[in-house]
């Protein structure tokens, strides 16, 4: 499952099978393997804005997770039972991930940020026998526990327990009344590990349920974006929630099989200062942080003169990256961005490598080593180069998901034939690049044009005005659909007409008549997934309400 060594990426895949063996457990390879080499190397380390960062080691790890194993037995969670985890990035968090893997139960992680009715629907939909959150997270749960049939143990982590007894268990007191002796329970690469939800940008989430094997189909992913990692001194952190895929496979679970240092923190809201101090104060060398962290980090002025920063690599994915937000980086922070792709269903299958001269602005990379990706047409035909259609990726492949959770018709309509559709549009050009313009549902059909909404929102973030952005499509009688753009004005501009002029002007003479947003309205905030998406869905319903509402012409 390691990347070869080679001078190029086409050398590199060329020369890369993949190694699945028939028996392999997310939690043994994460935590016994390295302590029965290694026991006192540190895994984890969580940064403490009072003071120094506590450590965990590998022995630690396997050692806490055994005895939390057994903990969820004795509370009735056996092979195949989902446990639902609700947790903050942390210690706790990754013991009880590792835990429930080794008793080969499936782990369910949601965002502590969920509002109730998000909760209630992945909980009910996933049948979770048991649930591992905090003081807060069990407040929520209680308004709607007599309605979660299935679910039998609620397990609190942290030191805020009070008013939960006799409704829960405490983390803790679970782990220390159990033996740390190793499980013997053998999993199948093929045996369901873990069921993540989609994030619901276009429709209701769905369970997407991944076998063990889907860690070992991101490494190669990993190494790629961040240069053949691990390297001496190599320190991974990210942002991202680690109930994300992107904050789970791409850094938890990835680093701590590669015997990497991960960072965790106890912030739940983005903090772009609270971001560069944790990567000066941590040493993180690599970092994975999505497209809209990005941006926000864009605003903060002369970041490197406040924070010394020693990093190696960062990646970024979960939504177009953009060139404005690419070249700032090389710019202001001296690095190159690795831009890569996936989804939910079937992450990390694009990647860029600078290092191998994989990097293009605006672009998302090529195949990563392993991975048959394409841009195919409605029929399932890969189209040629330059035109567009759906990203699609072929199965079998060890990253691609099982199916969704009792749900066979949605996952038949996931596939034409082998190819696994993305329900994302994108073109790839004649040097093997990818690019990606939009979800299906975001595609604009104006005046004749289809006009992916990214392009556009990376063009208005490059005024120094904006500080966020998001294009929808708003119904109109003349042109089928205009551009509309929702707009956080930057710190210290005026959100006004003369504004609304600039940014519309900014874009027509950067891209194309066609493409400037004919409607602009500014906003204080944009909605976004507990991920950093733009729920464009959320913004689409709203213009069209507008319409009904308001019926008028768009400008000529």
């Amino acid at each position: 499952m390691m990347l070869p060594a080679g001078q190029t990426l086409d050398d590199i895949a060329a020369r890369f099978e993949w190694n699945v063996p028939e028996f392999f457990n997310i939690g043994h390879a994460v935590s016994d393997a390295w302590a029965a080499r290694e026991p006192d190397r540190i895994c984890l380390e969580h940064f403490n804005p009072e003071g120094s960062p506590d450590q965990l080691s590998y022995g630690s790890l396997a050692r806490r997770s055994n005895a939390f194993a057994r903990g969820l037995r004795s509370l009735g969670v056996d092979r195949g039972d989902r446990v639902a985890l609700m947790l903050p990035q942390g210690f706790e968090t990754a013991i009880a991930h590792v835990a429930i893997y080794k008793l080969g139960a499936i782990a369910v992680p949601l965002a502590l940020l969920f509002g109730v009715e998000a909760v209630e629907h992945r909980l009910t939909a996933s049948g979770a026998k048991a649930l591992v959150t905090t003081a807060r997270g069990c407040d929520k749960v209680g308004e709607i526990r007599q309605r979660l049939t299935e679910l039998e143990a609620v397990v609190v982590a942290g030191d805020d327990v009070s008013g939960v007894e006799g409704y829960a268990v405490s983390f803790s007191g679970l782990e220390n009344a159990h033996t740390d002796a190793p499980l013997e329970i053998e999993t199948r690469a093929e045996d369901p590990a873990m069921m993540i939800f989609t994030s619901g940008t276009t429709g209701s989430p769905k369970g997407a349920l991944h076998a063990h094997r889907v860690l070992i189909g991101h490494i190669p992913g990993v190494q790629t974006h961040h240069e053949f990692m691990a390297q001496p001194g190599d320190k991974l952190w990210t942002p991202a929630d680690w109930a994300w895929a992107g904050g789970l496979l791409n850094v938890l679970l990835p680093g701590l099989l590669l015997g990497v240092p991960v960072v965790s923190s106890p912030a739940q809201k983005f903090d772009p200062e609270l971001a560069y101090r944790i990567m000066a104060e941590m040493d993180v060398r690599n970092a994975f942080i999505p497209p809209t962290a990005l941006r926000i980090m864009r605003t903060v002025s002369d970041p490197l003169s406040r924070h010394r920063l020693d990093l190696r690599t960062i990646g970024s994915g979960g939504e177009a990256l953009g060139r404005e937000t690419y070249e700032w980086a090389k710019k202001v922070l001296g690095l190159t961005i690795n831009e890569f792709y996936g989804q939910t269903e079937c992450n990390l299958v694009l990647a860029s490598c600078a290092q191998l001269g994989v990097s293009r602005g605006g672009a998302i990379g090529k195949p990563v080593p392993g991975h048959e990706v394409a841009v195919i047409d409605d029929q399932g035909h890969v189209v040629a180069d330059g035109r567009s259609g759906q990203i699609a990726v072929k199965r079998p492949d060890p990253v691609m998901f099982l199916g969704y959770w009792q749900n066979d018709a949605a996952t038949e309509a996931k596939f034409i034939g082998d190819w696994m559709l993305t329900g994302d549009q994108g073109v790839r050009d004649a040097d093997g690049y990818f690019s990606f313009f939009g979800r299906d549902d975001d595609v604009i059909t104006s005046s004749g044009y289809r006009i992916g909404p990214g392009e556009i929102e990376d063009c208005l973030t490059g005024h120094p005005a904006v500080a966020l952005a998001a294009v929808v499509g708003k119904p109109d009688p003349m042109r089928t659909e205009i551009v509309k753009a929702y707009i956080v004005a930057a710190p210290g501009f005026k959100a006004d007409a003369d504004l609304a002029a600039s940014v519309r002007d900014w874009v027509k003479t950067r891209l194309s008549a066609h493409e400037y947003p004919r409607e602009v309205e500014f906003v204080d905030s944009l909605p976004l997934t507990t991920t950093g998406k733009v729920i464009r869905r959320i913004l689409r319903d709203r213009a069209i309400e507008e319409t009904r509402d308001r019926p008028e012409t768009s400008e000529a």
